[in-house]
């Protein structure tokens, strides 16, 4: 049974799916692929079944990332009994997935990883800037996912008492 990480933003073609594309390869970079699961959604449904923004896209491609598999999904209630840790790009996310999480349900800022970030620090949303906007959201996006994988690397692999999955 792999830990699951759901990856959450408002639409699900920016920045959560440049979130699922990077953790996911920091995730195989540290030997976890088939430990840990990464997946996006976003709040709305507004965009679903479209690729990610070709800006998005494009920043992914400019550092060596594939974001060409993402088609955007909406984020459902039901998947918090799939899902270990569900993290929200902004406040905003954050507040609309805690309106919907289960009482006991890990939900945070994806940036909470990032150790150089400052408390409560967000991913801003690029969409209605230039490439640069998607550029400096990718930087930030790579910091927390390395601070998310080097946490789950921690945890995985050491032995726990009790069969669920561990909470970081």
């Amino acid at each position: 049974m792999s830990y699951r990480v759901c990856v959450v933003c408002l639409g699900n073609i920016c920045r959560s799916p440049m979130a699922e594309v990077v953790l996911r390869k920091a995730v195989a970079d540290r030997g976890l692929d088939g430990l840990v699961t990464v997946d996006s959604a976003g709040t709305g449904g507004w965009h679903q079944g479209r690729p990610m923004d070709e800006r998005a896209a494009e920043a992914l491609a400019g550092r060596g990332y594939d974001g060409s598999a993402h088609r955007a999904r909406q984020f459902l209630r039901e998947w918090y009994g799939q899902a270990d840790l569900v993290l929200a790009m902004d406040r905003e996310n954050l507040r609309a997935l805690r309106r919907l999480a289960p009482p006991g349900a890990d939900v945070r800022l994806f940036r909470s990883f990032d150790p150089a970030a400052p408390e409560g620090a967000e991913v801003p949303d690029p969409y209605y800037g230039d490439h640069e906007g998607f550029t400096e959201v990718l930087e930030m996006i790579e910091a927390a996912a390395e601070g998310l994988a080097g946490e789950l690397a921690e945890r995985l692999r050491a032995p726990h008492p009790r069969e669920s999955a561990p909470r970081l």
